[in-house]
């Protein structure tokens, strides 16, 4: 169980660890302790499940806690949360967790009549919280308040007194309030963020015909936090999870260990192999080989006793064993022996933060040694590049600190060459860049293939032709005055095809 208290050396406030997923760390050990603070988010931005797992981890801590709601009644947020997997009713049994139910009655009128003040709300908190000895406390939604009572100045006054009374019993509070808009107001009303000591802003952005959820810490009053905006998403057995990709440090392991990439041609062209904790992008237009290369280094770990995840986003399990059969290699029988697995989903299905949390899952439960992803183009199309790429950051972090060898393929867009966007945007986050391209030369279509980059290592700069035989990919000679294949142009400069690289491929 982690700590439930830190002390930053850097804050002078102690801090209560939330025990959300990735919050913590974003928050530097979690929320002020004893102290209010306001979530606050448009509709659908997971302002309640913030509220409730706060209660709900606090409970896994030996922390009880007590949920005030002004909205919905006690039954149907028990009903809500209980498919994220928090059974409350039988936390009420265990004097763990208590409803105070400030509600309206739909059967009842409200009528106002002169002053109004919270003592009687507040009461009924400060009862509950002693009765189960509460160490945490949430409060639903505190905007439902100014529908119900029309001076807003009024609530202000009653919220601070509410807000501080909750202070004074020294309990850690969370409360929640609606927002218009994602990127205006910070709240409906313009006065909830001022009766909290720290506010924290939940988004539910359209992007691409996808909902994208991020949080952002906007101020912890004395406290240290992580600045800017992070994705996170909500699972069904855990509730909201972040990732924390800018927080992420570059400590990764390093190793001059050398695994086979599949091909023996080419890793004599990498130095040796690919090293054991790098990953690799296979950039190539459709045909050229990439799903083949990917095989390969798949089909290399059954001779080495290790496991491979295939996680495919544009072919089936079917479609995939058929074309490895067609090379000699048999995926049928290699997932019976456990070293391989075949993950096959459309990039549409889920968005690319809950994507890469399952990824992890599937990682952890099957422990590979390799990672081949097929294709990045595919899931590049259902994001905004700036998901896209924070993506990528959280794909290439995980598997490096795992020391996992990853090799990813992209498709450009044309055939003779040029950069795709995929590439353009990952290229440097990869360690090795490996260029598959078309080359017309004499009204023939040929294949060519370099080592483009491939930190930490010499490697062949030439650009080689290649074909695709039963066995996969056959590297024959060096490509000799000939120019622009890259750039999807070639040209021939002067008579005389290709030339033999000297001892290259000797043995």
């Amino acid at each position: 169980m982690p700590n439930t208290k830190n002390a930053n050396p850097v804050d002078s406030v102690e801090k209560l660890a939330t025990g959300i997923e990735g919050f913590d760390l974003i928050a530097a050990g979690g929320i002020p302790l004893g102290r209010s603070t306001l979530v606050s988010g448009t509709a659908g931005s997971a302002k309640t499940i913030f509220a409730a797992q706060f209660l709900a981890k606090g409970i896994q801590y030996n922390q009880p806690g007590v949920f005030v709601t002004f909205e919905e009644s006690p039954a149907d947020i028990t009903k809500n949360i209980k498919s994220l997997g928090w059974d409350v009713k039988t936390w009420e049994k265990e004097g763990k967790w208590l409803f105070v139910d400030a509600s309206p009655d739909p059967e009842q009128e409200v009528i106002i009549s002169g002053d109004f003040d919270f003592g009687g709300l507040m009461s009924r908190i400060e009862y509950a919280a002693r009765k189960i000895n509460a160490a945490r406390i949430a409060l639903d939604s505190i905007g439902a308040l100014f529908n119900q009572f029309s001076d807003s100045a009024v609530i202000r006054r009653e919220l601070f007194r509410l807000s501080a009374g909750i202070k004074g019993m020294g309990i850690t509070t969370v409360m929640t309030a609606e927002r218009n808009n994602d990127y205006g107001r910070l709240s409906r009303y313009g006065v909830e963020e001022f009766v909290t000591d720290n506010v924290i802003l939940l988004r539910n952005v359209l992007e691409v015909e996808k909902r994208r959820r991020t949080l952002e810490i906007l101020k912890f009053r004395g406290a240290d936090h992580q600045k800017g905006e992070y994705p996170f998403t909500i699972t069904p057995d855990a509730g909201i999870e972040i990732l924390p990709l800018s927080a992420m440090e570059l400590k990764q392991k390093s190793t001059e260990k050398r695994i086979p990439s599949g091909n023996c041609d080419l890793d004599k062209m990498c130095g040796g192999g690919f090293f054991r904790d790098s990953v690799t992008l296979v950039s190539g237009a459709t045909g050229t080989g990439k799903t083949m290369l990917m095989t390969g280094f798949a089909h290399a770990v059954r001779a080495r006793k290790e496991r491979c995840l295939i996680l495919a986003f544009e072919e089936s399990r079917e479609q995939l064993a058929r074309n490895a059969s067609g090379w000699g290699v048999d995926f049928e029988e290699m997932e019976k022996e456990g070293c391989l697995k075949i993950v096959c989903e459309y990039p549409e299905v889920r968005g690319l933060d809950e994507r890469l949390i399952r990824i992890k899952r599937i990682v952890n439960e099957f422990r590979p040694d390799r990672i081949a992803v097929d294709s990045l183009s595919a899931l590049e199309r259902v994001s905004s590049l700036k998901g896209f790429r924070e993506f990528v950051i959280g794909l290439t972090s995980f598997i490096k600190h795992g020391e996992i060898a990853g090799l990813f393929t992209s498709t450009t867009p044309s055939l003779l060459g040029g950069t795709s966007v995929t590439e353009a945007h990952i290229s440097t986050i990869t360690d090795s860049i490996i260029l598959l391209r078309y080359v017309e030369i004499g009204g023939e279509m040929r294949r060519g293939l370099t080592v483009l980059k491939m930190r930490g290592s010499n490697h062949i700069k030439d650009i080689v032709e290649y074909t695709i035989g039963k066995t996969g990919m056959e590297v024959g000679k060096a490509f000799r005055n000939v120019t622009g294949i890259l750039s999807g142009h070639p040209v021939q400069t002067a008579p005389g095809e290709v030339e033999r690289i000297s001892g290259m491929f000797d043995t």
